[in-house]
């Protein structure tokens, strides 16, 4: 077919070659003409290309029409002594690769529509060679998954060059199937290893980009299921799955809850093990306390990434504390100086970061325990308070019931707001400068600052401050509905308080419309 034409007479033309190819094998060079139409420049004549393909090599798949087994040299078959039907198949099945690799390579075409076209065309090619494999099994009632042309779909969306946010949000459905997501795993798992070997520091942004949004659409249940929902069937079967090796996967029966796990550790150690971009490694962070970790076969195993982390200081570390803090509670990490370290990630900057109430929250968590020493807890409310005095209100609202808290965790830290016949202080002991809280000697300081602010523009903030003049209650007070308050939500109540209905604006009352006697106005004006 040469020449240009529009998609209507793309249609018709290549609805005829279609027709041609299908009802006679001596019109199988028609085929070529297909082929060429998907390096068309058109992109409408590209889709009508395309939907051509999946027709042919689909009605090809099912009629068993291409050639089973290891696939010979075209040439050598074409020019050997063999039968007319084994010539035919052999080479229609390579017509059918040169058909996928466009495919793959149509994955990074500028236009989504084409994009979205070729990836549908080539998750229904995986679906038929599940259903009529072009591998002989091994045995007989085997199930063949097509592992090499499922792995070239995966090598395409994780393009190192084309962001594809929109076209892993497509591949995201097929997730669903419980086959396509353990083939996924092992596919993601092998060429984040082919790509980054060698020089990960070369590999570009874009590629970690697509990786990441990949790996963190892979979810798997929390509890072994036995209704599984298979996206490749075999044929005249319920369905089946694939577990081997090589270019196909082969098994009888379905992978336990525990190898999924293992697969998915997998993939996810591959792609922690390089160096990633910041940006990424917060990313990663987001998501590992409730999206990685649960699905580990050994979550153990997250300890060098996470403890990497938590060292690297700011909003990376604080990020690094939620995983950290399930490793600690469940699975008995040992972190030495993990509480130095976190009372080093106090300073002004952590009332405006953007994990403010999450960090909160977990330092709350960690310091709950009723066996912490008292100089490490004086240490953190020392702390607290000296911050408190640059901190915003909002911020303010929640550190003071937080720090309250802790006093009444650890009565030995009720020293800091009343010393009996204590000596008069003329300097604050307390060293901020100090990274040890061991050795800050918040013990032998005193909360002056929480005094200070009661004295706070913001009357919720003084009152909240005032708490220390009085005796503590035993009963903790819940920082969980203000950690996530902001400066808007703080505005937004002060407007809707009422005030009294008459407000005293002068000490003295006004005497006629001039004031009083000895005002500046009555010295200097007169009403006649």
């Amino acid at each position: 077919m040469e020449g240009d034409f529009g998609p209507g007479v793309a249609r018709r033309a290549l609805g005829r070659l279609l027709e041609a190819v299908l009802a006679n094998r001596g019109e199988a060079n028609a085929v070529f003409d297909i082929l060429a139409v998907l390096q068309s420049e058109d992109q409408g004549e590209i889709q009508e290309a395309v939907r051509a393909c999946s027709r042919l090599f689909g009605a090809l798949l099912e009629r068993g029409e291409l050639f089973v087994g290891q696939l010979p040299s075209e040439k050598m078959v074409m020019a050997g002594s063999q039968r007319a039907t084994r010539k035919y198949k052999v080479w229609m099945r390579h017509r059918y690769h040169s058909c996928c690799n466009r495919l793959g390579e149509l994955l990074a075409h500028p236009s989504f529509q084409v994009q979205e076209l070729a990836l549908g065309t080539l998750m229904k090619f995986v679906q038929l060679e599940g259903a009529h494999p072009l591998e002989k099994p091994k045995w007989e009632g085997n199930y063949l998954f097509p592992r090499q042309l499922f792995k070239s779909v995966v090598e395409g969306v994780l393009s190192p060059e084309e962001d594809h946010s929109l076209l892993l949000s497509q591949f995201r459905e097929y997730l669903e199937h419980d086959d396509i997501c353990y083939h996924t795993m092992q596919a993601a798992t092998d060429v984040v290893v082919q790509v980054a070997n060698g020089h990960p520091e070369q590999v570009p942004l874009t590629f970690w980009n697509n990786a990441f949004t990949l790996l963190s659409a892979v979810s798997l249940p929390h509890q072994e299921s036995e209704a599984l929902n298979f996206y490749v069937k075999r044929a005249g079967a319920a369905g089946g799955w694939g577990l081997g090796w090589g270019k196909v996967h082969v098994a009888s029966s379905p992978p336990t809850l525990q190898e999924h796990k293992k697969a998915f550790q997998l993939m996810w150690l591959s792609f922690l093990k390089y160096k990633l971009p910041l940006s990424l490694c917060k990313k990663v962070l987001v998501i590992m306390h409730d999206s990685i970790l649960p699905h580990l076969a050994q979550p153990s195993l997250m300890i060098d990434f996470l403890t990497h982390a938590y060292n690297m200081g700011g909003a990376v570390s604080l990020l690094a504390l939620n995983g950290l803090f399930i490793l600690i509670h469940e699975h008995n990490l040992e972190y030495p100086d993990f509480y130095r370290k976190l009372y080093g990630l106090l300073d002004p900057s952590i009332f405006h970061v953007k994990y403010r109430a999450r960090f909160f929250h977990l330092a709350d968590l960690f310091l709950s325990s009723s066996h912490l020493p008292a100089y490490l807890v004086a240490a953190f409310a020392k702390r607290l308070s000296r911050l408190a005095l640059t901190a915003p209100p909002e911020a303010l609202l929640m550190v003071l019931p937080f720090i309250c808290n802790l006093l009444r965790r650890h009565p030995a830290c009720h020293i800091l707001v009343h010393r009996p016949q204590g000596p008069e202080l003329d300097a604050d002991p307390y060293d901020p400068e100090e990274e040890d809280p061991a050795m800050s000697r918040a013990l032998e300081s005193s909360l002056w600052e929480l005094q200070t602010l009661q004295q706070h523009y913001h009357p919720e903030v003084s009152r909240a401050a005032g708490v220390i003049s009085q005796a503590l209650s035993t009963s903790e007070v819940s920082i969980a509905p203000l950690l996530g308050l902001t400066a808007f939500e703080v505005f937004e109540q002060d407007l809707k308080k009422k005030g009294p209905e008459s407000v005293p604006l002068e000490f003295i009352p006004a005497q006629g419309l001039l004031g009083r006697w000895d005002d500046l106005c009555a010295q200097h004006f007169t009403l006649s």
